[in-house]
């Protein structure tokens, strides 16, 4: 037999078309899931998410009341009692609305109960910055969720890292909270639809380069990218760090990077002070402070509330001429 006839299909997706495959996959996988949120049953999502799963799997599929402490407290119940309930908060800016539900309650439940009761409860939403979205939908809130101890909190760069992490979460008899990119939603790429599911956790390499490290996650990953191909015009080789996921840390890989390049650059589209790209740069420090042949840099976005105007957010989020000017700065130290 032939490698192509033993290859698992592909399929050409875009980014939330893969996030709607891997709901698919989940409610025809285990019968327990429920997937339920504001708009995702006959709209299919106000974004497509669930663009006619609510038509193939019936009522498993259904809308919520205008209510995210609602919506999230119903799935901690469900959870409790043995569903496997995937909730979807339209905006991450909303999750302050059910931190209490988040924060003290799920986190913190199998703690509590002594291992008695699993959560395998499952988050979806988008954040972050696109053109047109005000500063009340245009949070980076990765930090915020990384910081609770029991929950775990992933978010993907790319179509096929929508399709397995959403399915790894899915799996995971843990709460996991899966923060998507809006301005990511139509970027397209092949998607194995086959592989095994992964477990959560573990960072990817995207480029490999010897004179800087670049970690980063989500968006910026692609802007990372496309600073390596301005710098190596220049003779710079980068390795960039798609993290994937803040919590389970992958600081093994970060390290394993930093060995080889003895300098690191963190990118995140989250604002600067407090963002988590502090907790890489405290921790690399701490690990490996003799390997550093200059300051850690962060490339971040500006500590203001996101404008709604397009030409505005350039100015205050970091791209790859950013990512880049930070590097050759670096390089001169």
């Amino acid at each position: 037999m032939s490698d192509t006839a033993l290859a698992p299909p592909t399929a050409e997706l875009t980014y939330i078309q893969a996030v709607n495959a891997a709901l698919r996959w989940a409610l025809a996988e285990f019968p327990e899931t429920l997937v339920f949120g504001e708009d995702v049953g006959l709209p299919g999502g106000p974004y497509g998410a669930s663009k006619g799963l609510r038509q193939e799997f019936g009522a498993r599929v259904f809308d919520t009341p205008i209510s995210e402490t609602a919506m999230l407290g119903a799935a901690i119940g469900a959870a409790m009692r043995g569903r496997r309930p995937i909730v979807e908060i339209m905006f991450a800016d909303f999750f302050f609305v059910a931190f209490d539900q988040i924060v003290n309650q799920m986190s913190n439940i199998h703690y509590v109960s002594r291992g008695g009761f699993r959560l395998p409860l499952t988050i979806r939403s988008q954040q972050a910055v696109v053109p047109g979205a005000c500063a009340q939908h245009s949070h980076a809130v990765e930090a915020f969720l990384a910081h609770v101890p029991g929950i775990r909190v992933g978010l993907a760069a790319d179509p096929q890292q929508a399709y397995e992490m959403l399915r790894a979460a899915i799996a995971s008899d843990d709460p996991v909270i899966v923060l998507e990119s809006r301005a990511l939603y139509q970027q397209r790429g092949p998607v194995p639809l086959d592989r095994p599911i992964e477990p959560v956790g573990g960072a990817r390499v995207v480029r490999r380069g010897g004179d800087v490290t670049i970690v980063t996650w989500s968006r910026m990953t692609g802007e990372a990218l496309r600073a390596a191909d301005l710098l190596a015009a220049d003779g710079i080789e980068a390795d960039v760090v798609d993290l994937r996921w803040l919590s389970p840390l992958d600081l093994d890989a970060v390290m394993e990077s930093v060995v080889r390049t003895n300098r690191l650059i963190v990118a995140h589209e989250a604002p600067l002070t407090g963002g988590f790209g502090a907790e890489i740069a405290a921790r690399v420090a701490d690990a490996g402070f003799d390997l550093l042949d200059a300051p850690i840099r962060r490339v971040a976005a500006a500590d203001v509330p996101i404008p709604a105007a397009a030409h505005l957010q350039t100015v205050v989020v970091p791209d790859a001429h950013r990512i880049a000017g930070a590097v050759r700065e670096l390089l001169a130290f």
